[in-house]
């Protein structure tokens, strides 16, 4: 279907891939994963002809169409929004305009005629009589209601130009889909459409994202970019992470039989496997589970940083109660009536469909803003440490290196010593000369980590994440999701990951315009729940 044939990226002296062999078939989600900078995006560029590579080639079957998610919101400003679906098909959409314009003729000829007869025959095979109906149910299934469909691109907001774009690479059933974070911007109620939509999808897909329960419901090969090479392995994320951690564990065990280290990978696919077979997407993607293969099983060479939440000391049962609290703006209502005690040991998916609004509702419980009504008080044996979503303030003094900037967090002596931040940071993959960076040089990823580090430093015994998972790497939303699993104290906390949310939370709370829906039970069973789905349409309507 599509082959890598000797592919080789070099930038000046860093070489991005090395003679790469490889080949994506038919009927297969490839899910490419690879650490920050080890060329993924850079991959997908190649592979669908927005960037030519060192060396080596890219071939796809003859008469085989491919689509690829397009990450310019603005290239389709001037269509509207139907117009801009059925460009996903760029030759079927060529014969449209062009048997439109000859229709439009005044002086239409016998010529025209001919002409339009013979491209009606290529516009009937392709479907192009269905072509307009099949984009407005593409459109409706994403939820961009039918007042929409003859809107100007350029007049929609951002988050449903998201959708369009997505209905756009999908129409048409393309050959090969090419998608890069497809699952950003997107609510959890489109993602798992899209979830269902190509887990059923009969064609390649070859996919980069860092959101692991999307993975996981689409994906039968993991697309491994490592040390250069593209290595494909059968099965989901979570398989290829967790056989890729007990391969590690067993090459660290050197007294161990090599028989004894088959019958325990043999016993980790049976246990997998019985687990897909139970799980909801009972879709052809089950298929993976057959061809899991022992053999496959590799450590990897991935690095995960060591995120470890302390607490100074254990809160008592006051930890936080809020009463009627409620915050507006000039333009809308944020939310109005909240009120809920937190208790001991909670950990809480704080959700709204307006972001704004949890943004407003931590920087209350912060102090950094003030509520319109209502009050709310911590426990008086509570500690609280934050993790904003704009950390820009944080790093502001570029004479700060990363010692020096961790150093302010430092409540010991000891603590405040070079050896011990040092220590601290090459835990959080800051190692070597890394550590004395300037603050006002880093990624986007390498500062969450510094703002987790110093939470880590203040052994809060409440933690408060207002989208964590932003600008972190693969590696290290695994190694944070396992933290705030094994933490013992309590935790409120938002994000559009939706297994960081299903595998962390054990209460749901949504602030709403019109109150608060409160739910003890996991992220899945809250979104599944009917009485739940009705109780929300009558709190943002």
């Amino acid at each position: 279907m599509l082959s890598v044939s000797n592919l080789s990226v070099q930038f000046g002296k860093r070489i991005l891939f090395d003679d790469v062999n490889t080949k994506f078939t038919i009927g297969n989600c490839y899910g490419i994963i690879g650490a920050n900078g080890s060329g993924k995006s850079t991959f997908l560029k190649i592979i669908s002809g927005k960037q030519d590579p060192t060396s080596g080639s890219v071939n796809i079957d003859h008469g085989k169409r491919m689509s690829v998610l397009s990450q310019d919101h603005y290239a389709f400003d001037e269509y509207q929004v139907l117009d801009t679906v059925m460009i996903g098909n760029k030759k079927l959409f060529a014969i449209k305009k062009e048997m439109d314009a000859i229709y439009a003729k005044e002086d239409f000829s016998e010529e025209d005629g001919i002409k339009v007869g013979e491209l009606g025959v290529d516009f009937e095979e392709m479907g192009g009589w269905n072509a307009e109906s099949d984009a407005a149910t593409m459109l409706s299934s994403l939820g961009i209601k039918e007042d929409l469909h003859y809107t100007l691109m350029s007049e929609l907001d951002g988050k449903v130009k998201v959708r369009v774009l997505l209905a756009q690479a999908l129409f048409g059933n393309p050959d090969i889909l090419v998608m890069d974070e497809p699952t950003n911007d997107l609510d959890f109620e489109t993602i798992g459409w899209l979830e269902n939509f190509l887990a059923n999808y009969e064609n390649t897909v070859i996919v980069v994202s860092h959101d692991r329960h999307f993975l996981d419901a689409v994906c039968t090969h993991i697309s491994d970019i490592d040390f250069s090479k593209i290595n494909h392995f059968s099965g989901n994320y979570t398989f290829w992470y967790e056989s890729s951690q007990l391969a590690a564990r067993q090459r660290a065990q050197q007294n161990k039989k090599a028989e004894d280290k088959k019958k325990e990978l043999e016993e980790f696919i049976r246990r997998f496997s019985a687990n897909v077979a139970k799980s909801k997407q009972a879709t052809s993607r089950k298929k993976m589970i057959e061809k899991l293969d022992v053999d496959q099983i590799k450590p990897s060479s991935r690095r995960y940083p060591a995120i470890i939440f302390e607490r100074e000391r254990e809160a008592g049962d006051q930890i936080l109660n809020v009463e009627h609290l409620s915050k507006a703006t000039e333009e809308e209502v944020l939310f109005n009536d909240i009120h809920f005690s937190l208790n001991r040991g909670d950990k809480v998916a704080l959700i709204s469909k307006n972001s704004r609004a949890v943004t407003a509702f931590y920087e209350i419980l912060n102090g950094h803003d003030k509520a319109d009504g209502g009050k709310f008080q911590w426990g008086v044996t509570t500690n609280q440490s934050y993790l904003p979503l704009d950390n820009a303030d944080f790093f502001k003094d570029a004479n700060l290196n990363l010692v020096d900037w961790l150093r302010q967090y430092a409540k010991t002596e000891e603590e405040r010593e070079e050896v011990y931040l040092r220590g601290f940071l090459g835990k959080m993959i800051f190692s070597g000369e890394e550590a004395l960076k300037k603050c006002n040089v880093l990624s986007g990823g390498e500062k969450v980590r510094c703002m987790l580090s110093r939470m880590m430093m203040m052994r809060a015994n409440v933690l408060m994440l207002n989208e964590p998972t932003n600008h972190l790497d693969l590696e290290s939303i695994q190694a944070f999701n396992n933290s705030l699993s094994n933490f013992k104290g309590t935790v409120l906390f938002t994000t559009h990951d939706h297994e960081f949310a299903h595998t962390v939370a054990n209460r749901i709370i949504e602030i709403t315009p019109k109150g608060v829906i409160d739910r003890y039970s996991t992220f899945d069973e809250y979104l599944d729940d009917p009485k739940i789905k009705e109780l929300r349409e009558k709190m943002y309507n």
